[in-house]
């Protein structure tokens, strides 16, 4: 087959080829940068998708917020040390708590464990700080009563709720100051009511609400909600191996506060009405258990008391050493007495004056006494 010479490029040719690669030179300048963009994004702020309302349980959430955060208080307890060089006492942080404001007189309701050994406090409310003092404590209760003096500042009392109408599910809202991270929110439910939890007194404090809202050290003190806003418990124990938040947590009930705080901004101290008699728990224990029954033996009735006056029988020991057990206190009204706490809880819920019944067995008997309760001496 017969070669030719291949024909030498025309100008016309040169002409396409250097337009053909100048068109890929600019595809290569335009998409290539595009296509990596897409792929591995521009770099750039991207543009603001409007939100749109607020959920209205949002919104519900964020005005209890804004009007109960001013009456929470941030509480520094203080410890007094001295310089072993100079003998100068100074005061320094000993640790941290919640607390609320109850009325506009200035007193501040907090737990009694945030004030334990502690020489001074320090009350911060709505970011205004003011030096306390101590007007009032119940150990038995874990709870405790300052005052700080706000001459010229308008307090916000929170509102007060009940314990009637709440319910195992509902919303509850707590805000305090956990590890020192003052105002915080943290929302859930009422996990269960009517629990019982030793409080920092060594007595069990019943009523307790069980709740599933965040709490952790540092809430100590402070308010629990509900979705109205009102108080219904003060945050004082969690349940917890590691110390922290595990999803359970103790509020002291509200009825508690409200027959309690009154009691301490009045006397300084809360006082329990009482029967007259003499009871201990260990030896209850030992007597109940060899009797076989369940309840509170009475080992002394008080001459002049108002079990004297019912006809109330304590113990007596025989000439020859034997012990006969007193009567046998099994209900006060409608409570089941079965401890000392069982009773000391019982009559929290009376004044001295009230009327009640108790239900004790004597030897193989029971016998129902009317006895008037009557102010500690």
């Amino acid at each position: 087959m017969d070669q030719y010479p291949r024909p030498a490029p025309t100008r016309l040719t040169a002409l396409r080829l250097g337009v053909v690669l100048f068109l890929g030179m600019l595809l290569g300048i335009t998409v290539i940068p595009w296509i990596d963009a897409w792929r591995y994004g521009s770099g750039e702020p991207r543009v603001v998708t409007a939100r749109g309302e607020l959920a209205a349980d949002e919104q519900a959430t964020i005005e209890l917020f804004n009007a109960a955060s001013p009456s929470v208080a941030y509480i520094t307890t203080l410890s007094r040390q001295v310089n072993p060089w100079t003998r100068n006492v100074f005061e320094v942080p000993r640790g941290t708590g919640s607390g609320f404001v109850w009325d506009q007189a200035g007193h501040v309701v907090t737990n009694f464990h945030v004030l334990q050994g502690a020489s001074a406090a320090q009350v911060t409310v709505n970011d205004e700080s003011f030096e306390a003092e101590l007007v009032g404590a119940s150990p038995d209760h874990d709870l405790a009563v300052l005052r700080i003096n706000t001459p010229g500042y308008a307090l916000r009392p929170l509102p007060i709720g009940s314990m009637g109408d709440l319910a195992v599910g509902q919303k509850v809202f707590a805000i305090g100051n956990p590890f020192g991270l003052d105002k915080t929110l943290t929302t859930g439910v009422i996990s269960a009511l009517d629990r019982s939890i030793q409080g920092s007194g060594g007595r069990t404090i019943e009523g307790m609400i069980q709740t599933d809202a965040a709490i952790n050290p540092g809430n100590s003190g402070g308010p629990l909600l509900d979705s109205a806003g009102r108080l219904i418990g003060v945050n004082t124990a969690i349940y917890s191996p590691s110390g922290a938040y595990a999803g359970i947590g103790f509020a002291v009930p509200v009825d508690t506060v409200n027959r309690v705080v009154p009691q301490l901004i009045g006397e300084g101290r809360y006082t329990r009405p009482g029967l007259g008699v003499v009871v201990d728990e260990d030896i209850n224990r030992r007597l109940t258990r060899r009797m076989g029954v369940e309840g509170l033996v009475v080992l002394e009735v008080q001459p002049g008391s108002s079990a004297a006056e019912a006809g109330l029988q304590g113990t007596t020991v025989t000439r020859g050493g034997r012990i006969v057990p007193g009567d046998v206190i099994q209900r006060l009204d409608e409570r089941r007495i079965r401890n000392t706490d069982d009773l000391f809880n019982a009559l929290d819920h009376y004044r001295p004056g009230d009327t009640v019944e108790l239900s004790v067995r004597r030897g193989d008997t029971e016998e129902t006494l009317s006895i008037t309760l009557q102010a500690p001496s």
